[in-house]
């Protein structure tokens, strides 16, 4: 495999790295099975407030990121040491004072700034089918799922523990410590986020545990545990059950039941229930889903992060006002059925309400389209472009009208 000098020269780092930590470690073992690539992700955000006394009536900008990960093998021995590096850097190509706070590049005073970046690396030890990292990490599990909706993804920091060393059973265990935000380059203490929460307080430590197992091909259920210091507990419980009816024919059933509880000052009470059917006929998808908030305030989860809940989609953060119930249609559809693979549609329309806005009970939906086409091969293979649509009314919030264009091409380096 071709690898090129910024390919080698930064795994070179990575290992001369390893080297001073741990001496006489197996460079050709850490090294062969080293993964490395480099993204170009170009996007275009416009999203037009169209309610009554908007205080901004347009947020629109343009930016160029660029995302390096780089992801070592183990050295060899009983216990194998490596390393994981991420380096992130944001363009600004267009904003303005008054069309700011996207998302896409950092808020400063009067208008974002011309760039910004920041790199990270988590150093991980492997014993058998158990891997613990330690640096900048970006956990996907329910109770922490750092958002990527933007230009540059949202990390943390602090260690994780993985373990898979009993068949079927994943096991998670950790601490996050900090937090940078999707346009952001600093490293701030963690937050918590949600509709009527109050009496929340910066922490630097939030806590996590989960276990996962899956009782045959198609069946999952799994616990998860989440905790910030000074501000919630949250228990998480989900079951994911896909099965065959027919050749081409499947069902995915997708059962989330969440419970957040205050700790110290907060008044978080949250019960969240959620359920997602899927039905797949070939090229086709259809899926509808019922989300159900019961308490005082909405659902808690991490600033800036996504909202594990089947109802999160584009523009409403979540639909998850307190006591609100909402429900979703979905289709999809897969245009290699037609002879364009790569091709992909996606449409759903979202609606909420039982929920109070003022003295008025509050009412909410939005409709969201997804066109998205990836080369599939030749010179411009892995090149994706993608237009999302949505459209978000509510009788008293926000009105919105918002587009995004995402170009985006991803460089095997390694």
């Amino acid at each position: 495999m071709y690898k090129s000098p910024a390919s080698l020269g930064f795994t070179s780092a990575a290992a001369l790295g390893l080297s001073l930590a741990f001496p006489g470690f197996a460079e050709a073992d850490l090294l062969e099975d080293s993964k490395a690539e480099l993204e170009f992700r170009n996007f275009y955000f416009n999203s037009d407030y169209r309610q009554a006394g908007a205080a901004q009536s347009k947020r629109d900008e343009w930016a160029q990121g660029l995302l390096l990960t780089y992801e070592s093998g183990f050295t060899d021995g009983p216990v194998g040491f490596g390393v994981d590096a991420i380096g992130l850097f944001g363009l600004k190509l267009d904003s303005g004072p008054e069309r700011r706070n996207s998302g896409l590049l950092p808020v400063g005073d009067e208008k974002a700034p011309g760039n910004y970046g920041r790199a990270g690396v988590a150093a991980k030890a492997r014993v058998a089918k158990s891997v613990l990292r330690a640096g900048t990490l970006m956990p996907k599990l329910p109770t922490v799922l750092p958002n990527d909706g933007r230009l540059l993804p949202q990390t943390f920091r602090g260690a994780q523990l993985t373990s898979k060393d009993i068949t079927d059973l994943t096991l998670n265990l950790g601490r996050l410590t900090r937090n940078t935000e999707r346009n952001d380059s600093g490293h701030e203490l963690i937050e918590v986020e949600g509709k009527g929460i109050r009496g929340g307080q910066a922490s630097d430590r939030f806590d996590f545990a989960s276990a996962s197992y899956n009782w045959t091909k198609g069946l999952t259920t799994a616990y998860h545990y989440g905790a910030l210091e000074n501000n919630y507990q949250q228990h998480i419980v989900t079951l994911l059950h896909n099965v065959t009816l027919a050749p081409g024919q499947s069902l995915k059933s997708d059962l989330r039941y969440a419970r957040s509880l205050k700790d110290g000052n907060t008044n978080i009470d949250n019960t969240a229930i959620g359920a997602r059917f899927t039905y797949t006929l070939q090229s086709h998808s259809f899926g509808v889903a019922y989300q159900k908030m019961k308490g005082v305030t909405g659902f808690a989860h991490l600033a800036g992060t996504d909202s594990f809940l089947v109802n999160y989609v584009m523009i409403s953060p979540d639909f998850a006002n307190p006591q609100e119930r909402s429900w979703q249609a979905r289709y999809d559809y897969d245009f290699a059925a037609l002879g364009v693979p790569g091709l992909s549609f996606m449409t759903r329309y979202l609606q909420g309400d039982h929920f109070a806005r003022g003295n008025k009970e509050g009412t909410e939906w939005e409709r969201n389209t997804d066109l998205a086409y990836v080369f599939q091969s030749g010179p411009l293979k892995n090149l994706e472009l993608k237009w999302r649509n949505g459209t978000y009314r509510s009788n008293g919030g926000n009105n919105i009208d918002q587009n995004r264009v995402i170009v985006s091409y991803t460089l095997p380096l390694l």
